[in-house]
């Protein structure tokens, strides 16, 4: 018999490697892998550009997505983030390119920026792949993100968002159960699963599986139920008057330009209705900025709006910069009637930044000459915009505003009925941003249960019907005006009622998911060590 040693065990021996187990390094990828997944973020973000307006191919979000989802899977977090952050500005400085009209510095500091917020969200999206349900995880991360982009900085940036390229499709019924961001997630999670079902390839059922769940989402959106028609109309005259000028000059070297032109497009609406080739409007709606003057101090714009809306005979809605003391400014919506004159407002509440107001002004001014092109600092309202125009009662939203889920809904919570955008986008006129922005209409009209009409200085004027179909529109830099019939609708949807309850708990599902899978890690690591 072999007697056995009973000496120390080597494994129990005192020294470094028994004291501090080294964890497990993983092997580095192969370029071809690294390149796969450069291509995979590459072809998502364009993808994803293509998907938004003025193309429209909403069909390519949820590729575009699931390409994405295949740049990130199984990659470190740091590698996710960049990767990420790559796939983002490949789609954003296309979606964005409407920023080059200030400055292509500009542009490419607000993609930069912007970018980040991708990059950031790899990080736990990396993480969460270790689960049985990422796909899920995945979508409602991504809702986080966009959640946070629309928050910071300086009041965040809500433009690009996966729902905005949906204005018309198979997943913008979601919209009124949950708004954008439930809209948002099902494209998202429809993208997941059709990358699920290509990582993960299994025979027969397991791989049918996420195949059929990604086909029924879009599906499900077909069933979510939409308030019946009413029977209730109103009126509403539209006028787009133009301007001479383009880009950062869009207002040219004639005084008065904008008001003249809006005034004379409101005349010759009225001649058109006294003439009988359009029906009487019961109000009449012109765009943000139809007075580059301030009717309350210049006696000139004052005569010159109250002859224009007497002429037309009904209350009008005036988008005037009105001076607020002697260093501020407010972008109102003034309701003008044609006995009693100027009446009631809504200033706006999201305000540009250094469009409308400089962040961090002293620093800001001194640095770059354009910020003194903002000139007054505009200050913020307080109110929502329910205005009683003539026989209804109207959700004034203002420009850059339609963009913000919270500033749309409060609005419509008021009650008021129809949403009426005014809007001035002579600066990027025959951009990609005039599209983005109806688009955005498109679904708020879907999210509320409300016609919207919008008003733009140069176009895109448009009425959009509550199932966010587009009944009437602009061109882009011409004169018009018109009537329209829009229903009143006062019943409200789901997503007006619920407000932002389905976005918090995506967010912390999203946020559960991570922990979970933070605390998997780490108990795998710890057992790994024993």
């Amino acid at each position: 018999m072999v007697q056995e040693k009973t000496g120390p065990s080597p494994t129990l021996a005192p020294g470094p490697v028994a004291a501090e187990p080294r964890r497990r390094t993983p092997a580095p990828e192969s370029k071809w892998v690294l390149s796969g997944r450069v291509a995979a973020a590459v072809a998502g973000g364009v993808l994803l550009f293509l998907s938004f307006p003025p193309l429209d191919w909403w069909l390519c979000a949820p590729l575009g997505l699931g390409l994405v989802v295949a740049s990130l899977y199984g990659a470190r977090p740091r590698r996710a983030a960049w990767v990420a952050f790559l796939g983002a500005v490949v789609f954003l400085l296309p979606a964005l390119v409407w920023v080059r009209t200030i400055g292509d510095d500009v542009w490419l500091m607000l993609v930069g920026v912007e970018s980040l917020f991708y990059a950031a969200m790899a990080v736990p999206v990396s993480l969460v792949f270790r689960l049985r349900l990422w796909p899920l995880y995945f979508a409602a991360l991504w809702v986080a993100m966009e959640w946070l982009r629309g928050l910071v900085p300086i009041g965040g940036f809500p433009w690009a968002r996966v729902a905005f390229s949906q204005g018309e499709s198979v997943f913008t019924p979601y919209a009124a159960l949950g708004g954008a961001p439930l809209v948002s997630f099902a494209v998202a999670l429809c993208g997941a699963l059709l990358a699920y079902a290509l990582l993960r390839p299994a025979a027969g059922v397991r791989q049918a599986i996420p195949l059929a769940l990604a086909l029924l989402v879009p599906l499900l959106g077909l069933a979510v139920p939409r308030p019946a028609d009413e029977g209730r109309t109103v009126n509403v005259g539209i006028v787009q008057g133009n301007v001479p000028g383009r880009g950062m000059d869009f207002l040219g070297d004639e005084p008065a330009v904008v008001l003249k032109n809006h005034a004379e497009e409101t005349k010759r609406l009225a001649r058109a209705v006294r003439a009988g080739e359009l029906p009487k409007p019961d109000l009449v709606v012109l765009p943000e900025n139809s007075t580059d003057i301030d009717p309350y101090r210049d006696a000139f714009a004052h005569r010159t709006i109250d002859e224009a809306v007497k002429d037309v005979g009904v209350p009008t809605l005036v988008g005037a910069v009105v001076a607020i003391g002697e260093e501020h400014r407010a972008t109102r919506s003034l309701s003008w009637d044609p006995v009693t004159g100027p009446g009631a407002y809504y200033d706006k509440q999201r305000l540009v930044p250094f469009g409308e107001y400089t962040p961090f002004k002293d620093l800001v001014m001194a640095l770059y000459d354009r910020a003194s092109l903002v000139g007054r600092q505009s200050v913020p309202g307080e109110k929502p915009g329910d205005l009683k125009l003539g026989p209804v009662t109207i959700g004034a939203v203002n420009c850059y505003e339609v963009a913000y889920d919270d500033t749309v809904r409060e609005t419509v919570r008021t009650g008021a009925t129809p949403i009426v955008v005014q809007t001035n986008n002579a600066s990027y006129a025959l951009s990609n941003l005039p599209a983005q922005q109806l688009a955005m209409s498109k679904l708020r009209a879907v999210e509320h249960n409300r016609a919207v009409v919008t008003a733009a200085t140069t176009g895109i004027s448009a009425f959009v019907t509550p199932d966010g179909k587009v009944s009437w529109q602009t061109r882009e830099l011409v004169a018009d005006m018109t009537v329209v019939k829009v229903p009143v609708q006062t019943e409200t949807t789901v997503a007006t009622k619920v407000g932002a309850v389905p976005e918090w708990a995506l967010i912390v599902l999203g946020a559960a998911a991570v922990l979970a899978a933070v605390w998997r890690r780490r108990r795998h690591d710890r057992m790994g060590n024993e």
